[in-house]
């Protein structure tokens, strides 16, 4: 039996007027995960377990079988151990976005305009980012770079017990209001500060501005915590796994698995992905481990900037040219269960991660199920013939093992 996880992250949305009523998810032509809705399990899951910000991380952790009340450290370290940073017990590591601010005239005050300064490329980032270190990093401070506009600060001996904000809960909104808060809360907003002089005028922003697209004029820094230990996916279930994201944090999370990092070309995050590659990768590790985990950042990215068309072009490509290729791919194996669903709802409406129940489903090629009239959607939500996880870190042993 080979096993497939696809991720469709922050895909689940809320009905729209501009879709007349209609999700993003209800409104997009997905062929294939419709089928697999009528003939494979259907139901519901609640990937963000109460009282946890409703993060891809915590999400994610959930799906593979990791319960976060017990193991959640905070996002950060799964980005440090993607970039392969190594950290001690006291250190903390924080998320360091590259953010676009809008100033007022006067420059008094600052609106959160872009939290990826425009989906920056790393190779734009990464020198940006080692200027920002170069300058203000040292006394235990030390910034390294990571994926586009997503990078690690680490803090030697740091404080844990601050609250910071997301900087895409807040687009569009003043920042004031949204400063680190808590013990600690006077280096992190000295460094943000620091790092809008450092970066405002530096060649690469002036050229980006040049070229019209926005400058990233700060550093934004949140989701920190300590180094994440986990059992092994190999110890929980065993059964060797790999998995393929373009996104560090899901990168971070298959290192504390003891999972294989698929490395593949061109992947970005975004509407212009390499979904074949994507998918080839997962297939050609299949031949060698048992599970195989795609994650598919563009739906929630879409979602983040509010645009019901990428998001609606997002969430066909990942049925077109993930799910439809996995499924001819997988053929070749015989027996093979896939698991499709978001990690969590993104809405438009609110260009944010909820926390509500979302859509999954379980194709097992070995049977079919009915379903009359399903599709893959938010509305497998209120049907009657579903299978419900209240406790979604559950879901993944139902998965592997049945039930």
């Amino acid at each position: 039996m080979k096993y497939i996880v696809l991720i469709g992250d922050g895909m689940a949305d809320r009905p729209l007027k501009e879709l007349g009523g209609k999700t993003p998810l209800q409104a997009a032509a997905t062929p294939h995960m419709n089928r697999l809705a009528r003939e494979g399990t259907i139901g519901k899951i609640r990937t963000i377990p109460a009282g946890f910000h409703p993060g891809s991380d915590i999400a994610n952790l959930n799906i593979l079988g990791y319960d976060p009340r017990r193991y959640y450290s905070g996002r950060a370290p799964l980005e440090a151990a993607s970039i392969g940073i190594p950290m001690k017990e006291d250190d903390v590591a924080y998320r360091c976005n590259l953010v676009t601010l809008k100033y007022n005239k006067d420059r008094t005050k600052a609106v959160m305009d872009d939290y990826s300064s425009g989906h920056i490329s790393t190779e734009e980032a990464r020198e940006l980012i080692l200027s920002v270190n170069q300058i203000i990093g040292g006394h235990g401070i030390s910034f390294h770079p990571g994926v586009s506009y997503r990078h690690i600060m680490l803090w030697s001996s740091g404080e844990a017990d601050i609250e910071c904000t997301p900087p895409h809960d807040i687009t569009g909104k003043e920042i004031s209001d949204y400063l680190p808060v808590g013990n600690g809360e006077d280096i992190l907003r000295e460094l943000m500060l620091k790092s809008a002089g450092i970066l405002e005028n530096h060649p690469i922003n002036r050229e980006r501005v040049r070229r019209g697209e926005k400058p990233a004029n700060s550093i934004w820094l949140w989701g920190q915590g300590r180094k994440m230990i986990l059992p092994t996916f190999q110890e929980k279930y065993a059964l060797e796994g790999a998995l393929v994201s373009a996104v560090d944090l899901m990168r971070g999370l298959a290192v504390c698995a003891g999972m294989e990092v698929l490395r593949v070309p061109g992947i970005t995050g975004f509407l212009d992905t390499n979904y074949e590659g994507k998918v080839d990768a997962a297939l050609r590790a299949l031949e060698r481990v048992d599970v195989a985990y795609i994650h598919v950042e563009a739906p929630d990215e879409a979602g983040h900037m509010g645009s019901h068309t990428h998001k609606i072009q997002a969430i066909e490509d990942f049925d077109a040219r993930v799910v439809g290729n996995v499924l001819k791919g997988m053929a070749r194996f015989g027996e093979y269960r896939v698991l499709i669903l978001p990690d969590h709802a993104t809405p438009i409406e609110v260009r944010t991660h909820t926390d509500e129940p979302v859509p999954f489903v379980l194709y097992d090629s070995r049977r079919r199920e009915e379903h009359i009239g399903a599709s893959f959607d938010e509305s497998i939500l209120s049907r009657d013939d579903i299978v419900v996880f209240d406790e979604g870190h559950t879901l993944m042993d139902f998965f592997i093992r049945g039930a």
